[in-house]
């Protein structure tokens, strides 16, 4: 299931807006503010698809029942970018476990790349509800070996939740294509339409971990 959030009147827009506007982005604090705002809504918007029960609890003048969430969720990152949008997540679902993960694109002269994962740090993921945070969902290749690695070493979610603020069209297909189909979810704050040649979302943002902090050689 995939779920475009743009393609609503939501505040989203606004934050989304100022990541991409160029007189804007470069402040590099506010930057890393709306990946953290983003990542609020987004937490939000996946709370709505939880499984919940009524539980009852004692007030000063008598007793209330209010349905909670149930599934034991784990935030899992891509280092560095994926930081404050994490965050973000972490700060309405204050009580999730949390996994990170190291990979970057290691390119060629030619200009393709191989996805060196080098890092995990996960908790179980054993029949847990997974939420897969990776502000840019460019080709997928980076998300989706992510994902198979987590697997590998920490065990099969119950469900998987990726959530990306820009994503391209080719990078939700490769994703929709790789990632198990009956137990995966895409969130999106936007989908463009094309990749460069160096597989930078277009129009997109830029480099989402450079105007968080500062270029990388």
């Amino acid at each position: 299931m995939l779920h475009i959030l743009d393609k609503e009147n939501t505040i989203l827009n606004k934050f989304i807006m100022q990541m991409r506007n160029v007189g804007i982005q470069n402040d590099s604090m506010r930057f890393r503010r709306n990946l953290e705002r983003v990542g609020e809504i987004m937490a939000y918007e996946i709370s709505k698809t939880l499984v919940y029960a009524p539980q009852t609890i004692e007030t000063p003048l008598g007793e209330a029942e209010i349905d909670l969430p149930t599934d034991q969720l784990v935030i899992a990152s891509i280092l560095r970018a994926g930081i404050p949008f994490h965050q973000g997540f972490l700060n309405y679902m204050d009580d999730a476990q949390n996994a990170f993960v190291s990979a970057y694109r290691k390119y060629s002269k030619d200009g393709t790349f191989i996805v060196n994962v080098e890092y995990i740090s996960s908790c179980d993921l054993t029949d847990k509800v997974l939420i897969l945070v990776d502000p840019m969902l460019a080709t997928g290749i980076s998300l989706v070996k992510t994902y198979k690695a987590l697997v590998e070493h920490a065990g099969l979610p119950r469900h998987t939740h990726v959530a990306s603020i820009i994503a391209s069209e080719e990078g939700v297909i490769y994703t929709k294509k790789h990632m198990p189909k009956q137990s995966t979810t895409i969130w999106c704050g936007a989908v463009d339409a094309e990749l460069t040649v160096k597989s930078y979302i277009v129009p997109g943002l830029g480099d989402a971990g450079d105007l968080a902090y500062g270029e990388k050689l």
